[in-house]
Protein backbone atom coordinates (compact mmCIF):
# COMPACT_ATOMS: atom_id res chain seq x y z
CA UNK A 1 0.00 0.00 0.00
CA UNK A 2 0.84 3.86 -0.48
CA UNK A 3 0.14 6.94 1.32
CA UNK A 4 0.94 9.97 0.15
CA UNK A 5 1.98 12.72 2.83
CA UNK A 6 3.17 15.96 2.36
CA UNK A 7 4.91 18.50 4.71
CA UNK A 8 5.05 22.03 4.09
CA UNK A 9 4.61 21.42 0.41
CA UNK A 10 6.67 18.40 0.13
CA UNK A 11 6.04 15.31 -1.05
CA UNK A 12 6.57 12.19 0.39
CA UNK A 13 5.04 8.26 -0.94
CA UNK A 14 4.83 6.01 2.38
CA UNK A 15 5.10 2.88 1.13
CA UNK A 16 4.47 -0.69 3.53
CA UNK A 17 3.39 -3.97 2.79
CA UNK A 18 -0.77 -4.60 3.13
CA UNK A 19 0.03 -7.12 5.49
CA UNK A 20 0.67 -4.95 8.05
CA UNK A 21 -2.76 -3.67 8.42
CA UNK A 22 -3.81 -7.61 9.28
CA UNK A 23 -0.34 -7.98 11.23
CA UNK A 24 -0.32 -4.86 13.13
CA UNK A 25 -4.00 -4.78 14.30
CA UNK A 26 -3.30 -5.78 17.94
CA UNK A 27 -1.09 -2.59 17.76
CA UNK A 28 -3.29 0.01 16.24
CA UNK A 29 -6.43 -1.56 18.95
CA UNK A 30 -4.09 -0.54 22.27
CA UNK A 31 -3.22 2.91 20.11
CA UNK A 32 -7.18 3.19 20.55
CA UNK A 33 -7.47 1.83 23.86
CA UNK A 34 -4.93 4.71 24.74
CA UNK A 35 -6.75 7.31 22.98
CA UNK A 36 -10.09 6.12 24.82
CA UNK A 37 -8.53 7.47 27.95
CA UNK A 38 -8.21 11.02 26.12
CA UNK A 39 -5.55 12.87 24.31
CA UNK A 40 -3.79 15.87 24.86
CA UNK A 41 -4.12 16.88 20.97
CA UNK A 42 -1.49 20.49 20.97
CA UNK A 43 -2.91 22.57 23.18
CA UNK A 44 -6.44 21.09 23.60
CA UNK A 45 -7.66 18.29 25.44
CA UNK A 46 -10.26 15.70 23.95
CA UNK A 47 -11.89 13.76 26.28
CA UNK A 48 -12.81 11.17 23.59
CA UNK A 49 -11.06 11.40 19.89
CA UNK A 50 -13.32 10.63 16.90
CA UNK A 51 -11.56 9.00 13.82
CA UNK A 52 -10.82 11.68 12.41
CA UNK A 53 -8.61 13.04 15.41
CA UNK A 54 -7.16 9.72 15.73
CA UNK A 55 -5.85 9.76 12.51
CA UNK A 56 -4.58 13.38 13.73
CA UNK A 57 -2.64 12.32 16.58
CA UNK A 58 -1.08 9.63 14.32
CA UNK A 59 -0.01 11.51 11.20
CA UNK A 60 1.61 14.19 14.72
CA UNK A 61 3.28 11.00 15.51
CA UNK A 62 4.29 9.76 11.64
CA UNK A 63 5.41 13.89 11.61
CA UNK A 64 8.06 13.32 14.44
CA UNK A 65 8.89 9.94 12.65
CA UNK A 66 9.86 11.44 9.74
CA UNK A 67 11.65 13.87 11.27
CA UNK A 68 14.07 11.63 12.96
CA UNK A 69 14.06 8.90 10.01
CA UNK A 70 12.48 6.54 12.13
CA UNK A 71 10.75 4.07 9.06
CA UNK A 72 9.59 1.54 10.81
CA UNK A 73 7.59 4.36 12.35
CA UNK A 74 6.60 5.96 9.65
CA UNK A 75 5.34 3.06 8.02
CA UNK A 76 2.84 2.34 11.20
CA UNK A 77 1.42 5.72 11.78
CA UNK A 78 0.73 5.74 7.70
CA UNK A 79 -0.59 2.02 8.13
CA UNK A 80 -2.80 2.86 10.90
CA UNK A 81 -4.14 5.91 9.21
CA UNK A 82 -5.05 3.97 6.20
CA UNK A 83 -6.72 1.00 8.75
CA UNK A 84 -9.31 3.48 10.64
CA UNK A 85 -9.61 5.76 7.13
CA UNK A 86 -9.54 3.47 4.06
CA UNK A 87 -10.16 5.66 1.32
CA UNK A 88 -7.37 8.66 2.67
CA UNK A 89 -5.71 10.16 -0.10
CA UNK A 90 -3.62 12.56 1.16
CA UNK A 91 -2.42 13.32 4.43
CA UNK A 92 -1.04 17.05 4.62
CA UNK A 93 1.11 17.66 7.62
CA UNK A 94 1.63 21.21 9.30
CA UNK A 95 4.89 22.02 11.17
CA UNK A 96 3.21 24.65 13.27
CA UNK A 97 2.79 23.02 16.59
CA UNK A 98 -0.27 22.42 16.43
CA UNK A 99 -1.77 18.78 15.41
CA UNK A 100 -5.01 19.62 14.75
CA UNK A 101 -3.75 21.54 11.53
CA UNK A 102 -3.18 17.86 10.10
CA UNK A 103 -5.38 17.34 6.65
CA UNK A 104 -6.52 14.14 6.25
CA UNK A 105 -8.21 13.96 2.44
CA UNK A 106 -10.51 11.46 3.03
CA UNK A 107 -12.77 10.41 0.21
CA UNK A 108 -15.20 9.04 2.11
CA UNK A 109 -15.77 12.82 3.70
CA UNK A 110 -14.87 14.18 0.49
CA UNK A 111 -18.24 12.54 -0.81
CA UNK A 112 -20.70 13.87 2.27
CA UNK A 113 -23.53 15.38 1.48
CA UNK A 114 -23.86 18.35 3.66
CA UNK A 115 -27.45 19.67 1.43
CA UNK A 116 -29.39 17.60 4.25
CA UNK A 117 -28.63 19.99 6.91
Amino acid sequence: MELKVTVEGKSHTISFPDSILQEASDYFDMMDSDMDKGYQMSHLWVENPDTFQRCQIAADKLLTALETQKESTVQMMAAYIMSRMPNTKVVSLSQSGDMNTHDIDNQDMDSFDMSMF
